[in-house]
């Protein structure tokens, strides 16, 4: 059975960046579970799946544009320190939720940390990097009618 529109995909992965470093994988885990044509996954990687079948193993590099897009400066802003004085433990690299300008709850990084300020990063880990995905799939099936409703794959 081919990957297209409306068939439940389990796929093994692993995510490297240009310099050949593993950012990201599903290797000595669980599959990554995903329905297909619902965006459920990044768009280039979605589209370079269409087609193949359980067994099949594949490269494709991945644009910043269809992956998790460019980096936007405007995400990146400074807090004051005060602002975090909850936080016992703070320290770049940390990634918490913030709330926005609108009020709306967000995921940031910490870059960096001043006596005074702290640099946070809304934009994904991985704007702004080419993607070169390493692909195995493992499953291929029609999705269930609960599946497609929900647009999405849950596994118990």
């Amino acid at each position: 059975m081919k990957i297209e529109n409306n068939k439940a995909v389990l796929f093994h992965y692993a995510l490297v960046n240009p310099q050949g470093e593993v950012l990201d994988g599903s290797r000595g885990g669980n599959p990554l579970p995903y329905l297909h044509g619902h965006k459920n996954i990044v768009p280039g990687l979605e589209a370079a799946m269409t087609g193949h079948e359980v067994g099949d193993k594949f490269q494709v590099t991945v644009s910043p544009e269809q992956g998790y897009g460019l980096r936007d400066e405007s995400k990146v802003s400074l807090v004051d320190r005060v602002s975090f004085a909850d936080f016992t433990d703070l320290k770049e690299g940390m990634v918490c939720q913030m709330e926005d300008e609108n009020g709306e709850l967000q995921i940031v990084g910490i870059t960096k940390i001043t006596e005074n300020e702290v640099t946070v990063d809304a934009n994904h880990p991985f704007a702004g990097i080419e993607l070169n995905f390493d692909v195995e799939v493992m499953e291929v099936r029609d999705a269930s009618e609960a599946e497609l409703a929900a647009g999405r794959i849950e596994i118990e």
